[in-house]
């Protein structure tokens, strides 16, 4: 699947890149040819293969999600640097 250079500006808008021309041209190459391997990809016959449920093994579960009582908010200030009105007091992320 080739994409064309109105595509590879698109997903570069959505992005909020700004790339040249040559970026672009190279761009486009790139995705179609990551966008060929997917064709590729789906071509593949899985009809035999199982589906898997998860990434864990059976024979090693995660533990049991029980409640439990919460710590008290003076333990888990105690090692914080910096506290305010109870709160964890971080520098600020914006100026």
């Amino acid at each position: 699947m080739s994409l064309t250079l109105a595509e590879v500006e698109h997903i570069a808008k959505l992005a909020r890149l700004t790339l040249t021309d040559d970026e672009k041209s190279r761009y486009r190459e790139q995705l179609s040819s990551i966008l060929d391997y997917v064709t590729m990809l789906q071509e593949l016959d899985t009809t035999a293969i199982s589906a898997a449920s998860g990434v864990q093994p059976e024979e090693c579960p995660l533990r049991v999600d029980e409640a439990r009582a919460a710590m008290l908010t003076s333990d888990l200030l105690k090692n914080a640097p910096e506290t305010n009105k109870n709160q964890f007091k971080v520098p600020p992320v914006f100026e």
